[in-house]
């Protein structure tokens, strides 16, 4: 144990966006505000609000007001908004916006091939919701939290540029997700083009952090529950498979980044190029931390149909460092910050 708290992995989090105390005074709506990433992304808000007197409204919009309040704890300048995001039907919140975020949309592989017509909505037919709260609030600009799966499948291991479209089978039985993110992401340059509306995307790659959520059965958060509990951890595959792990704070923070400094429709990869890794990697860096061993246990037979087709899913961050974004967590500093959190007695998260 370091000693270090997560209120100070938020206080370095926040060192990497550009000018930001230009957020003090908005009102920010967020959905998916109790997920993995965008909690984080309000975490680092209300910091401002304690720390600088930001005077930040964040609208947190989901539909457990009860998760919200467990999450958040009552702090002031959070407003819980009622909202599915799997409906059309537009949020009436009695006042103007200035920023939107939507990053409401199952993001376990688990949950597309359970609910794959309700993850196709909430990135679709959702995101045209908060569209239209946009024109209705006379919201500034919208954030749409996209994916690194909508580049689909290419030869080699060099990172994917934002315009370095793979193949993507529509017709695979997990193609709803990648599929409709690509649909959400057009969907952007659309209301900007008929409505004016300004909006960016991000891609974030493989989020890993001390805000996973118990339901989350991706191999992160598997691998960090035995590592936390003190057991080997057991891979049941050579793990070879190349990604672009980024801790939660760094991925919250380059969120905001672009939400005050992207071009209008274009869209930014988040990735730290200190923590591309492939699965066995981060698995060895969270077991080192942990205290830890891994195992291999591998099956005989064909992979699960909700595994990852992209055999390297690296992305490259140039367009997103040229915002003047900056990671503050490589792998092993990330990892260990992660553990560490978790395992301190007075931690604001459960496993």
């Amino acid at each position: 144990m370091t000693g270090l708290s997560y209120d100070d992995d938020l206080r370095t989090a926040l060192g990497s966006i550009p000018d930001a105390s230009r957020l003090h005074g908005s009102r920010i709506l967020v959905t998916g505000a109790t997920g993995m990433i965008c909690s984080s992304v309000v975490d680092l808000l209300l910091l401002l609000n304690r720390e600088q007197d930001a005077g930040i409204t964040v609208y947190v919009a989901g539909r457990s007001e009860q998760d919200a309040v467990a999450r958040f704890g009552g702090e002031a300048g959070v407003v819980f908004v009622p909202y599915d995001a799997t409906s059309s039907e537009q949020i009436a919140l009695g006042a103007d916006l200035d920023y939107i975020i939507h990053g409401a949309s199952n993001a376990n592989p688990a949950a597309y091939m359970k609910l794959p017509v309700e993850t196709m909505l909430a990135n679709i037919v959702g995101l045209s919701a908060m569209f239209d709260l946009a024109r209705a609030s006379s919201a500034g600009r919208l954030l749409y939290i996209s994916s690194s799966e909508v580049y689909g499948q290419k030869e080699g291991n060099l990172p994917f540029g934002e315009n370095d479209y793979g193949y993507l089978d529509i017709l695979n039985q997990r193609a709803g997700y990648p599929s409709s993110k690509r649909a959400g992401e057009s969907l952007c340059v659309a209301y900007g083009m008929e409505y004016g509306i300004d909006s960016v995307v991000v891609r974030p790659g493989h989020i890993y952090g001390p805000s996973i959520r118990s339901s989350d059965n991706r191999i992160s958060a598997e691998i960090t529950r035995r590592a936390v509990a003190g057991e080997d951890i057991v891979l049941k595959s050579p793990g070879a498979q190349l990604r672009s792990h980024c801790y939660s704070l760094d991925c919250a923070s380059a969120i905001l980044a672009v939400l005050l400094e992207g071009e209008p429709s274009n869209a930014y990869n988040i990735s730290n190029p200190h923590s591309i890794s492939t699965i066995r990697e981060l698995a060895e860096a969270v077991a080192h931390a942990g205290g830890v061993e891994v195992r291999f246990d591998l099956p005989v037979g064909a992979d699960s149909v909700t595994h990852n087709l992209m055999v390297n899913s690296s992305l490259a961050s140039d367009k997103l460092e040229a915002l003047g974004w900056t990671p503050a967590f490589d792998l092993d500093h990330g990892v260990a910050r992660m553990i560490d959190v978790l395992k301190a007695p007075d931690s604001p998260f459960t496993l």
